[in-house]
């Protein structure tokens, strides 16, 4: 089956591969006709001005050139149109190849009785894909879709996005001073969360003075007193950048010291703001859309799998609720936000309407469980004899 799924893929491909090789053939004759277009063109308009200046009436080579001009103007559009036609008629064979590859018939994987009402769907999907173009730092893309959609979204919801777009196109440009200035003004909740993310700004800042050769030496030194309340932390890494200063007037370049240079230290510290920045504002590093688009991409083949064998068994009734998949479906580690409990009895992950019930033994079981465990009112654990009264039982909150 996954031989054949990567056959599918493999076609679709091999569509979209033939599709961008006519767009760059396209781009790069269209470029060329016309800049010779204008240049032919340019040199009509001199001759033209050139005789007026001169007063002279127009003569009939010049007219002849003109008409020529005009022709060519033409017969050039006309190619251009021609070309850009038939690359429409290979996008369209991408479409072709996709339904005939794959089923497109995703949305009756699930019953519509599992959704909210077609407002409210409108409503969730507009509102994460707001959430993620501001994450991504396309504000002008997202403002317009708030118009367009009449999606009111309030300052506050957009402030910590802009705030973090803000300072990572300022790192992006190798300006560390916003980075600073919010990791300062934050320090004491970044040491909470044991945030390296202040060391490491100081320390490129370090770095690009020590870029500036012996000229900056007195400056890198003197700027080095901003690691003293790192120095336990980050004790062999504030030695690794005080020794590099032995070599500053050879070249860091040159010496074994080479590394601090490596711009994947620019690299590094994007990701360390982006991580450390969203836990402080309470937002996911990866927008809830991207999260979701990747994990039905994941999900999606087990679920149509699972359609398949509903309608050939004609079995009714199997996905009927909101909050759960009728299978568990395994997505991998990166997946995982919450902790997760299944009952030990009832081997049923717990849920909201079904918590995890603490016993006073100590032992954890499922509501659902501990109800069909009670007997003349008393409840006996099932791990240990201890014998117990069912309302002892306490919820455990994950």
């Amino acid at each position: 089956m996954a031989e054949a799924a990567m056959e599918q893929c493999a076609c679709v491909e091999r569509e979209l591969d033939k599709v961008l090789q006519k767009f760059l053939t396209y781009g790069q004759h269209c470029e060329q006709s016309l800049e010779e277009l204008l240049h032919y063109v340019g040199q009509l308009r001199a001759e033209l001005a050139s005789a007026a200046l001169q007063g002279t009436p127009l003569s009939a080579t010049l007219s002849l050139v003109m008409s020529q001009c005009c022709r060519k103007i033409k017969d050039t559009v006309q190619k251009l149109a021609s070309d850009h036609k038939d690359i429409h008629s290979s996008v369209s064979r991408v479409g072709k190849a996709i339904d005939r590859n794959f089923d497109s018939e995703i949305c009756g994987v699930v019953s519509d009785a599992v959704w909210d009402s077609r407002e409210k769907q409108q409503q969730i999907l507009q509102m994460a894909i707001v959430e993620h173009l501001y994450q991504q730092g396309m504000l002008s893309v997202a403002e317009e879709l708030c118009q367009e959609s009449t999606l009111n979204v309030d300052l506050d919801f957009k402030q910590p996005f802009l705030e973090l777009n803000r300072i990572l196109e300022a790192l992006h440009e190798q300006d560390l001073g916003p980075a600073l200035e919010w990791a300062i003004s934050h320090r004491q909740r970044l040491l909470e969360l044991n945030s390296s993310l202040e060391f490491k700004l100081h320390r490129l800042h370090f770095i690009r003075l020590l870029m500036g050769g012996p000229e900056k030496q007195l400056e890198a030194l003197s700027y080095a007193r901003h690691f003293q309340p790192f120095a336990q932390l980050h004790q062999r890494e504030i030695q690794v950048m005080m020794g590099s200063l032995v070599y500053l007037r050879l070249g860091l370049e040159k010496s074994p010291y080479c590394h601090l240079l490596d711009n994947s230290h620019w690299v590094e510290i994007c990701e360390t703001f982006t991580r450390d920045a969203c836990s402080l504002l309470g937002l996911s590093v990866e927008s809830p859309l991207s999260v979701s688009f990747a994990s039905g991409c994941v999900a999606l083949p087990v679920l149509m799998n699972i359609k398949a064998v509903i309608e050939q068994r004609q079995c009714t009734g199997v996905w009927s609720h909101k909050d759960e998949l009728p299978i568990e479906i395994e997505l991998g580690m990166k997946c995982w936000y919450h902790s997760v409990f299944a009952c030990p009895i009832l081997r049923q992950q717990t849920s909201d309407s079904n918590p995890p019930i603490k016993l006073i033994c100590g032992h954890v079981i499922s509501r659902d469980a501990l109800n069909k465990l009670i007997n003349g009112g008393k409840l006996k654990c099932p791990y240990c004899p201890m014998e117990q009264n069912p309302a002892d039982g306490k919820r455990i909150i994950f």
